[in-house]
């Protein structure tokens, strides 16, 4: 009865930002963080660990595209609380591995904790709940995502250096477990239906407006993904955008010392997560029902490949090098966020979450191997090639949102 009070909608946004910040923080954050500790404390070579970082990604990958399965058979509750204890337990093995093998063997648990809780998941947790307005709901919920690197990054340093390697995993991990555990039973779990409410708060009776609706309900069924044009172009526009960003956030901390020093880096890499929760949560705001959400991605990347070209062009000047990286940050966030509302726009309801969790795993698979890559041209050609790099590879990424607009609209 008293459920009707409110809407129960904003509370599910609300845990599932928490849940953002716990598994981006473990998950995405926490394996630069560890690689660089268990170099330190076990000699172990940096290409070795930065394997078991790639192996985690990619095991994440194979489970992510298995998340719409994995959460009709055994609901959202029981998956996610799996998750927050794979998460713990994973992270926890990495700092209890010995020997080199028995890292790998941790990336099977931690990969897993990181796919049933990461962007997939996210998009999960708010979509029953939004319609109309499921772009402000989902970048306050990836908002999540940017508070983990702002939080957990120098938190995971700082507990490192107070109780050790395993006993920060144990704190860190122990309570993303309980954390996630108590949310999925008292928020996630809950459904409209079984709170007697419609989503976006709207009256039961209520009628979707027929003019703009942002969901695609008269859409063809998506049979064969990959032999579909619109989800291709949607599988290739997160994938490139992810493979420039991470490859050039990977090495960008490392770019900007010599120019900034190391206390400045710090502050520089702050702005880029500042202006990424500023471009998430403006974009989500701005995207009114029948805006087309592939021009508003291209236009996302748009202003990152311009600060890209910035830090390309200037050198060694530290305040054009600053408008450089807030260009570059104000497109991070819209790179996760985006992509959900775009399937949200193209695929019938029934469809769009099997069409996340297909592209996430896919730009996972592909980003996986981004550092690594990026520190290959970093090699060959000096910290100013991967900025001309990462612009290169957003212009593709923008050129496939682009074509499969206009397919769509042909259609």
């Amino acid at each position: 009865m008293g459920h009707r009070a409110g809407f129960f909608g904003w509370r599910v946004v609300w845990a599932a930002f928490t849940v953002a910040v716990f598994s981006w923080g473990v998950g995405f954050y926490g394996p630069p963080v560890l690689l660089q500790a268990l170099h330190e404390a076990r000699g172990w070579p940096v290409a070795t660990i930065s394997a078991a970082v790639t192996c985690h990604f990619l095991l994440g990958a194979l489970v992510v595209a298995r998340l719409p399965a994995l959460h009709a058979r055994f609901g959202l509750v029981a998956v996610t609380r799996a998750g927050g204890l794979a998460s713990g337990l994973g992270v926890l093995g990495w700092t209890l591995a010995a020997e080199p093998w028995q890292l790998f063997l941790a990336t099977l648990v931690s990969g897993a904790g990181w796919a049933t809780t990461g962007a997939a998941a996210i998009n999960a947790f708010v979509a029953p709940w939004f319609v109309r307005r499921r772009p402000a709901a989902l970048s306050a919920a990836y908002n999540g995502a940017s508070m983990g690197g702002v939080i957990l990054s120098p938190l995971w340093v700082a507990l490192i250096a107070l109780l050790g390697l395993p006993g920060a995993a144990a704190l860190v991990g122990g309570a993303m477990a309980v954390a996630l555990w108590l949310l999925a039973g008292r928020v996630i779990g809950r459904s409209p239906a079984s709170m007697g409410q419609n989503p976006d708060g709207g009256a039961e009776d209520a009628a979707p407006a027929p003019a703009g609706r942002p969901e695609a309900r008269d859409a063809a069924p998506l049979l064969r993904p990959w032999r579909e044009f619109r989800f291709g172009t949607l599988a290739a526009l997160m994938s490139l955008g992810l493979v420039a960003q991470i490859g050039l956030i990977a090495h960008l901390f490392s770019l900007l010392v010599p120019v900034l020093g190391a206390e400045g880096a710090g502050l520089a890499m702050g702005m880029a997560t500042a202006c990424a929760v500023l471009g998430r949560t403006l974009m989500g705001w701005l995207l009114a029902p029948g805006v087309d959400r592939r021009l508003a991605a291209a236009g996302s990347y748009g202003v990152q490949v311009a600060g890209s070209l910035v830090l390309f062009l200037v050198g060694g000047e530290a305040v054009p090098m600053l408008i450089g990286i807030a260009l570059f940050g104000l497109g991070i966030g819209n790179a996760t966020s985006l992509p959900p509302l775009i399937a949200q726009a193209e695929f019938r309801p029934g469809d769009t979450g099997r069409v996340v969790a297909l592209v996430t795993a896919t730009s996972q698979a592909s980003y996986a191997f981004a550092p690594a890559l990026f520190g290959l041209l970093r090699e060959a050609g000096g910290g100013p090639a991967l900025f001309l790099t990462a612009g290169a590879i957003q212009l593709l990424a923008i050129a496939a949102g682009l074509a499969g607009r206009r397919r769509v609209r042909r259609s």
